[in-house]
């Protein structure tokens, strides 16, 4: 039988950008492709603390899934959650929604299944200190920081408003710093004149981080570019701090000289630290892999776990000459085995070893201002914010989303309006995940 009659059978798991670039790759191959992954649709990471602030909708940092693949004839999604793998039948396990369990088979599989938030150990942490990884995340960090001005409004004592007023981030890499930034916009510019008892521009922002500045793998010229921008917007950075204590009236902190520090806030964030999810331990398990402190999977130059060239690890999950965690070096990793696959399938020579492409970094500071890193070249303020737009527009996925972002940036860079402020205060649904298994129904009724 030809390659067409009986095409090798390709796992991916996880939509991200790894995921998505490998399923592109794979499109014209002999191949059948399942891509899986626990949400249905694609989420553009980089842009989540916009979506918490208010600038953007959910709808215009992620695309379902099945519309982006749909013109892809040779891939299948599959929406499920992966819970490990027989290495030997090569099967992969997977749990749908509802808690039924199934199986895929493969000949070859990619995980591009990412990371998650690291709570250091302290995972009791995560209840009062949500972290901002999905479009759930920030949800509840839209609802907490919004929430947080109205509870100041309605507080008739004044110590109960200033703890209202209080926003406490733990982590001052990209993610923290962003965020600081725009919950203090947020309070100078765009609540200024709605309240009526409180003054919006008094909300603290106090930022923690144990390492010496903000933004530290940028460099010291623009770690110390970003320190003065967050200074000028009124963040009090509070660096070689470890938080030991969080509750649910704030957070205990032990300086660099020992001593401990209570803070009152009524809302806290934690944007510090990264674990790889659950997957990969089975992965590793299955496998006989090694995993790094941070769980993720070690890999050869080809990207394969050693005794399993079938097996190709991708994107943040993937521990290879200390790359970092950015969306290019999943765009490319992702690429690289889509493409040693379809070789591998038609018969040609093997891949050469995976070679990353600095891209560069960017971080968004405040409106006109951000920090741009490409090699040896660093630079920031207003050429840098345009540096930022241009990358992310790029890099955004759907014309729909790219001009619906543009749109919004344009409301709220020029005018302070920040329209995609709506937040729940009731849950929505019967469970918190649908990878539970579904409460009975009552007699004569259903569910939905």
């Amino acid at each position: 039988m030809s390659d067409q009659d009986n095409p090798r059978r390709v796992v991916i798991v996880g939509g991200g950008f790894a995921g998505l670039f490998a399923a592109r790759a794979l499109r014209r191959a002999a191949v059948q492709v399942t891509l899986i992954d626990r949400a249905e649709h694609h989420l553009f990471q980089p842009l989540l603390y916009q979506c918490a602030t208010g600038i953007l909708s959910e709808g215009k940092i992620a695309a379902p899934l099945r519309a982006i693949l749909s013109k892809n004839q040779n891939v299948a999604f599959a929406l499920a959650e992966v819970t490990g793998i027989d290495a030997g039948r090569r099967q992969v396990q997977a749990m749908r929604p509802g808690g039924q369990t199934t199986e895929f088979d493969y000949d070859y599989l990619i995980v591009a299944a990412g990371v998650e938030q690291s709570y250091f150990g302290h995972d009791e942490y995560a209840r009062y200190a949500p972290g901002m990884k999905t479009i759930e995340d920030a949800l509840v960090i839209r609802r907490r920081v919004f929430g947080a001005f109205e509870m100041a409004e309605s507080a008739t004592d004044m110590a109960e408003r200033r703890r209202w007023l209080t926003f406490a981030l733990v982590g001052a890499g990209p993610t923290g710093v962003e965020l600081a930034g725009q919950i203090r916009e947020v309070a100078t510019k765009t609540l200024r004149a709605e309240y009526r008892q409180i003054k919006s521009e008094d909300a603290r922002v106090l930022l923690f981080d144990g390492g010496a500045a903000p933004l530290a793998p940028f460099g010291p010229k623009l770690s110390a570019k970003a320190s003065r921008t967050l200074d000028r917007l009124g963040v009090e950075q509070h660096m070689h701090s470890i938080v030991t204590q969080i509750d649910g009236t704030g957070l205990s902190v032990r300086a660099e000289d020992g001593s401990q520090t209570r803070y009152d806030a009524g809302t806290i964030l934690w944007t510090a630290g990264i674990a790889a999810p659950s997957v990969a331990t089975a992965v590793a398990q299955a496998t006989g892999a090694k995993q790094d402190r941070a769980g993720r999977i070690e890999v050869g130059t080809d990207l394969s776990i050693p005794g399993h060239p079938e097996i190709m690890i991708t994107g943040d999950v993937m521990s290879l000459n200390k790359l970092p965690g950015v969306a290019e070096v999943a765009m490319q990793t992702g690429l690289y085995a889509g493409r040693r696959i379809r070789h591998e399938v038609a018969g040609r020579a093997a891949a050469k070893p995976f070679r990353y492409y600095d891209l560069g970094s960017a971080a968004y500071l405040s409106r006109g201002r951000a920090v741009v890193s490409v090699g040896r070249l660093q630079f920031g303020g207003f050429p840098g914010w345009v540096v930022w737009l241009f990358i992310h527009i790029g890099f955004m996925t759907g014309y729909r989303n790219r001009f619906g972002a543009l749109l919004s940036w344009w409301f709220a860079f020029t005018r302070d309006l920040r329209r995609e402020r709506t937040f729940t205060t009731k849950q929505v649904g019967i469970m918190s995940d649908v990878y539970e298994d579904l409460p009975p129904a009552s007699p004569g009724t259903g569910s939905v």
